[in-house]
């Protein structure tokens, strides 16, 4: 369970046994809400947050700053996505401590 940022509290994280589309859980206390990032065609569309099944959701504010997170840092998700679950390299965590 590869831990990529905490930010503002939020831990933000990828589960070892991970699906496609590409996507990060953010967990903050005992919530957890997950962000998807679609592509169409290879362009990028939206981010995308759901609920996780048996989790009670990251409240406003929270999502707020999860979904702002990953749209500034969905490049890098990527990147890591792809170096975690394809390349299977350790991931490095950072912790963001200006407010986006």
């Amino acid at each position: 369970m590869p831990k990529l940022y905490e930010y503002l509290g939020l831990i933000i994280l990828f589960y070892s046994n991970e699906h496609e589309p590409i996507h990060v859980h953010c967990k903050y206390q005992e919530k957890e809400s997950k962000a998807e990032i679609i592509f169409v065609n290879g362009k990028f569309v939206e981010v995308k947050i759901s609920d996780v099944p048996g989790k009670e959701p990251l409240d406003t504010k929270n999502l707020k700053n999860f979904k702002k997170l990953v749209e500034v840092y969905r490049d890098d998700i990527v990147r890591k996505w792809v170096d975690f679950f394809v390349y299977n390299k350790a991931i490095q965590s950072e912790k963001i401590t200006k407010k986006l």
